[in-house]
């Protein structure tokens, strides 16, 4: 029996309790995009807890890894030279949308905010239309 959406719940839930926490316990978002924007753009007595938070990102993948070993297995799915560019205009297109898709999606909704709603409603209708474009060209 598969048992893929029990840990989908699970981690699902482990999201937003952790970041209803950081917004009720240190005043933050927690939207990943701007925690690493604030660390490219340092501002004296707000760098420390991003890298903290960057690191534990990190560590928690090394210790998923280490623990289930396949975890990661298949995650780049590409040539690196179109891996590259294509995380860069992701990067480029968080700064543009104020916000990462989950961002808006986790935290902003949560947070009932109408920029938040109406980014995540054009992600997901950019997402929807790109793949069925895709899908009838014969690109997926």
């Amino acid at each position: 029996m598969n048992q893929d959406w029990i840990m989908a719940l699970f981690g699902g839930g482990l999201i937003g309790i952790a970041v209803s926490l950081m917004l009720l316990w240190n005043g933050r978002v927690t939207g990943i995009s701007g925690i690493i924007n604030g660390t490219l753009t340092p501002q004296k007595g707000d760098t420390a807890w991003r890298l903290y938070f960057i690191g534990g990102l990190v560590l928690g993948g090394l210790a998923l890894s280490a623990v289930y070993a396949d975890t990661f297995s298949g995650a780049l799915d590409g040539e690196i030279w179109t891996v590259i560019p294509a995380g860069l205009l992701v990067g480029f297109g968080t700064i543009l949308g104020s916000g990462c898709t989950s961002g808006h999606g986790v935290c902003g909704i949560s947070r009932m905010s109408p920029r938040s709603l109406v980014a995540t409603v054009i992600f997901m209708a950019a997402g929807i239309a790109t793949v069925t474009i895709l899908r009838q060209l014969g690109g997926l």
